[in-house]
C-alpha cells in the first residue's frame, strides 16, 4: 500500500488539538480523540430534525438552529401552546394568553415577541405578549388589528409589517417595537399578507407574500423606508425567511406547496440545489443563512428541518 508521504509529499501532522485555521484538503491526526481527521468542502444540505410535539401551521417563530421558539398556530383546532427546539427535540413551554393563529413573531428563545394575529375567539387582533424562557407576558399593543403579518428583529427592537386587516385587502403598514410601546414607520411599497420575514429593525427584509396575486416582490428596510430589492426566482406566500438583509433564506410555500430553497446576497437570489424534503407553506423558518430551521407547516407538518450552508467542514476521515 502506498505511504501518504509518497502521495502527498508530506508526512501528516499529529496534533493534540484540531488546526485552528486549516486549509481545504489539509489532514492531520488527532491524538488527543485518536482520529484521523480532514477539512472537507460539504455541499449546502437539509437534514431532518427532531420533530415537533405538535404538528401544527401558521404559528409564530422566533430564535436559531438551535434555540427556536414556536407559538399559536392551528391544526383543526388553534392552538395556545408554545414549543422549544434544543437543537435535537422539542419540549413544551409556557402558553399564549389565548389561542391565535397567523401571527408575527421575532426575537430569541429565552426574550421573544408574539404580535398580531387571529384569537379564537375574537377574529384579528393587536395584542403583543413578550416571552422571557418561561411564560409570555403582555407588551404594547400594535396601533394597527391585522394578522397574517410578519416580523423581524429582537424583542426590544423590533419591525412588524404588511398582514391583513379584519376586512378584506392587505396592508402596508409598517410598526417598530422598543419594547414596550409601538410607533409607525414607513410603509412597504406594496401591500401584502402572508409574506416572509428576516433581519433586524434597521435592516429588515420582506419577501414574498399575497398581493392581488402571489408575489416574489423583495423589499428592504433602512430604518424608516422601504425600497426594492431583487425578486425570489420563485414567486410564493406562506413561505418562511431566515437571516439577515444580506445575506438571507426563503424557503417553502405555495401556491403549490414547494420545499424550494433560495438564498439572497443583498440584492439577488439564488435557488440551492438544497430542497427541504417535506414541501410544505405556513411553516416556521429560524436561524440565519448557514444555520437555519425549518418546522411544522401545512398538512398539517410536525418535521423539523436543520439547514448547513456549503462551505469547509472538518472531517472524521474512517475506512471504507
Amino acid at each position: 500500500m502506498a505511504e501518504y508521504i509518497n502521495i502527498k509529499g508530506q508526512n501528516i501532522e499529529v496534533v493534540a488539538s484540531d488546526p485552528a485555521n486549516p486549509t481545504l484538503g489539509q489532514i492531520w491526526y488527532n491524538s488527543t480523540s485518536n482520529t484521523l481527521k480532514g477539512l472537507d468542502f460539504q455541499a449546502a444540505a437539509w437534514a431532518s430534525g427532531g420533530n415537533m410535539g405538535t404538528a401544527r401551521y401558521a404559528f409564530g417563530d422566533a430564535g436559531t438552529q438551535t434555540a427556536a421558539l414556536a407559538f399559536g398556530g392551528s391544526a383543526g383546532t388553534v392552538y395556545s401552546a408554545t414549543e422549544e427546539y434544543d437543537g435535537s427535540s422539542w419540549s413544551g413551554g409556557g402558553n399564549l394568553s389565548a389561542t391565535k393563529n397567523s401571527l408575527g413573531g421575532c426575537g430569541t428563545q429565552t426574550a421573544g415577541l408574539a404580535f398580531g394575529g387571529n384569537a379564537i375567539p375574537g377574529g384579528a387582533t393587536n395584542v403583543t405578549e413578550e416571552y422571557n424562557g418561561t411564560s409570555w407576558s403582555p407588551g404594547g399593543n400594535l396601533g394597527t388589528t391585522r394578522y397574517a403579518l410578519s416580523g423581524c428583529g429582537i424583542q426590544t427592537a423590533a419591525l412588524a409589517f404588511g398582514g391583513r386587516p379584519p376586512g378584506p385587502g392587505q396592508l402596508t403598514a409598517t410598526e417598530e417595537y422598543d419594547g414596550s410601546t409601538w410607533t409607525a414607520g414607513g410603509s412597504l411599497g406594496n401591500a401584502r399578507q402572508s409574506l416572509a420575514g428576516a433581519g433586524l429593525q434597521t435592516a429588515g427584509l420582506a419577501v414574498g407574500g399575497l398581493d392581488t396575486a402571489v408575489s416574489g416582490l423583495t423589499e428592504e428596510y433602512d430604518g424608516s423606508t422601504w425600497t426594492a430589492g431583487g425578486s425570489l426566482n420563485t414567486a410564493r406566500r406562506s413561505l418562511a425567511g431566515a437571516g439577515i438583509q444580506t445575506a438571507a433564506l426563503a424557503f417553502g410555500g405555495t401556491p403549490s406547496p414547494t420545499g424550494a430553497t433560495e438564498e439572497y446576497d443583498g440584492s439577488t437570489w439564488t435557488t440551492l440545489s438544497a430542497s427541504l424534503a417535506t414541501a410544505r407553506d405556513s411553516l416556521g423558518g429560524a436561524g440565519t443563512n448557514t444555520l437555519a430551521l425549518a418546522f411544522g407547516g401545512s398538512g398539517p407538518s410536525a418535521a423539523t428541518e436543520e439547514y448547513t450552508g456549503a462551505g469547509p467542514v472538518t472531517k472524521t476521515i474512517t475506512a471504507s
